[in-house]
Formats: C-alpha cells, sequence, structure tokens
C-alpha cells in the first residue's frame, strides 16, 4: 500500500516532529542513524518534503531539518501525497485495473473498512497530533529490529 518512500518520509518527518524545533535543528545523518535509513535516500526525499513544503531547513553551520508551526500543521496524508501521491492509496490492493464497488476484487470489500479507516486518521490528525499520539502509546518510530514494518513489538 505505501511505497519504502512513503514509509521512509512519514517516519522521518515524525522523528522531526519529536525531536526537534525552530532552536534544534536535525541532520540528514542523525536521523537516518537513528531511524536505520539510508541517509542518501533520506537526503533525496528531504528535497522533495521541503519542496512540498512538509518539512522546512536552513543552511549552513548551525543548518538543518525542523518543523516550523505550519509545517506541524500538515497530515500523514500530504507527507504520502507529497512522494507517492494518491492514486497509490485509491488503487486496488491487489493491483487491478479496474476495482470498485461495481466490480470488485476478491478483496474489495474486506480491504475498503481497513483503507477508509486508515486514510481517515492520515487525513485528520496533524502530523503533531500524530506524533504525540505515538509518544503516548510507546510506539517505535525505527526500522531497528523490526524489519520493514511500521508496526510496534506488540502489533
Amino acid at each position: 500500500m505505501l511505497s519504502n518512500a512513503s514509509k521512509y518520509a512519514i517516519l522521518s518527518t515524525l522523528y522531526l516532529a519529536e525531536h526537534s524545533n525552530e532552536e534544534r535543528k536535525i541532520s540528514i545523518k542523525e536521523i537516518a542513524e537513528n531511524i536505520e535509513v539510508p541517509s542518501p535516500f533520506l537526503a533525496k526525499l528531504f528535497q522533495q518534503l521541503v519542496r512540498g513544503k512538509i518539512i522546512s531547513s536552513t543552511k549552513g553551520p548551525h543548518g538543518g531539518f525542523y518543523l516550523s508551526e505550519k509545517n506541524k500543521q500538515k497530515n500523514v496524508l500530504d507527507i504520502i501525497d507529497n512522494i507517492d501521491g494518491l492514486n497509490k492509496l485509491n488503487g486496488c490492493f491487489l493491483g487491478l485495473n479496474e476495482c470498485d464497488s461495481a466490480n470488485p476484487c476478491p478483496v474489495h470489500f474486506i480491504v475498503v473498512p481497513f483503507k477508509n479507516n486508515i486514510l481517515a486518521k492520515f487525513r485528520d490528525l496533524t502530523i503533531m497530533e500524530f506524533a504525540k499520539e505515538i509518544a503516548d502509546k510507546g510506539n517505535l518510530l525505527t526500522l531497528k529490529n523490526v524489519g520493514t514494518s511500521l508496526e510496534s513489538p506488540d502489533a
């Protein structure tokens, strides 16, 4: 459902939400090490996220990446839209070209409620609300020891 690029963009943006502010900017290297994402790939994603006004950056010796007050009001769906576009989320779970309520794939009616629920959460919570919810529940913001899953070890 989500590309690795979107997963990395979400993880790194939520990491910024938790660890940065306009006074404390974070380098690509620090983020990449903490969430175990390749730094060259993350650097390219961050260029795209900055252009899309999802995150902010400052150059120079005290530069780095952070979330401005305006960035904090964006939502996770904005991140996905910036990286992959929304077509990937709206497409068929099995990848069929023709799939909707009138012409459903074999899993359409199983997947639609799940997809609607996650899309609502991604759309309705700001990045800061999402980050707070993750922190309050003690979920992980790293790929360390969890493969490519974004789930907490208890899931």
